[in-house]
């Protein structure tokens, strides 16, 4: 006989959501960087195999709220899968040309960048809000001076992975708008494949190959599509309906490190040491951010974007 209280079962269940959530999109970076195909086919792939996953469920049980979309929120949707594909189209190239420690931190910083939209769009931040930015750009240019006397492509890599955070921070703010009448299915169903659909036009216009990988490749590839993609995914939004966004915001945070520890066992990538106080303190930047935004009742999370 089970004694356990419902409230009791819901935590753990709650606690085993998370925590497998963390464990899978900190399989991301490491994953991108074993692929043996390029980054743009990567992404593609990525979200054109989660976009058909999501079909049977978005034309199956949702058809009716597809077709009753409003045109606004459709619009949103395609938006924000635009803003997607160059987030992944930037932040995948800078994991496979430079760190994955580094290049995981660096995209951490989406909230920092939310934060300044939110402020061009007369929403201050907080004065928390404001001493995160200012925390996080001090990690970075730490972080990045490092890379500096490294090499030239490490310093890409960087400017990369930030210009992936600040698209993941355009796609979230585009994202409130169409979620607001949209289940979080829906949303993904249209975003991904518009997503899927850019990244085909550039990687055909590039010449990049999307076929002919070795098995290790494909493996690769649907392990991303089932863990960062849809389980992280998945048990980010089962998470927030029993815990607060803000305490799922932090623990996201968690992939950083769980990204450099599966790198350095997995594929023997030492994490840039000289880097990590920069890297930690952009982190505690990004969570006091994330502080700011909650006493400030903003969005501070979108699960939908799981790196």
């Amino acid at each position: 006989m089970n004694t356990r209280s419902p409230r009791l079962r819901s935590g753990s269940a709650t606690v085993i959501a998370l925590a497998v959530a963390v464990v899978a999109v900190s399989s991301s970076a490491p994953l991108i960087k074993f692929a043996a195909a390029p980054a743009l086919a990567i992404a593609f792939w990525r979200n054109a195999l989660a976009a058909v996953a999501l079909t049977p469920v978005t034309l199956g049980p949702r058809r009716g709220e597809l077709a009753g979309a409003t045109r606004r929120a459709v619009a949103f949707c395609l938006l924000a899968g635009v803003a997607l594909a160059a987030h992944f189209a930037t932040w995948m190239p800078s994991v496979q040309l430079g760190s994955v420690t580094t290049a995981t931190a660096l995209v951490a910083t989406q909230p920092v960048w939310q934060g300044l939209i939110a402020a061009a769009q007369g929403r201050r931040p907080s004065v928390a809000g404001w001493v995160g930015i200012g925390l996080a750009v001090a990690g970075v240019a730490w972080a990045t001076g490092v890379d500096v006397g490294v090499s030239g492509r490490a310093v890409l890599a960087d400017v990369l992975a930030l210009l992936g955070a600040m698209a993941a921070a355009v796609y979230t703010a585009l994202g409130e708008q169409a979620r607001a009448s949209l289940s979080t299915t829906t949303y993904t169903w249209i975003c991904y494949g518009t997503c899927a659909a850019f990244l085909l036009v550039v990687c055909l216009a590039g010449g990049v190959d999307l076929t002919g990988y070795d098995g290790r490749t494909w493996a690769a590839i649907l392990a991303l599509v089932a863990g960062a993609q849809l389980l992280g995914h998945s048990m980010f939004n089962y998470a927030l309906h029993h815990t607060s966004a803000t305490t799922v915001s932090v623990l996201i945070l968690l992939e950083v490190p769980g990204a450099a520890l599966l790198a350095w066992v997995w594929l023997g990538q030492r994490p840039p040491f000289d880097a990590l106080p920069g890297l930690l303190l952009l982190l505690c930047g990004v969570v006091v951010v994330i502080l700011g935004a909650t006493r400030a009742n903003r969005p501070v999370v979108d699960p939908a974007l799981t790196d």
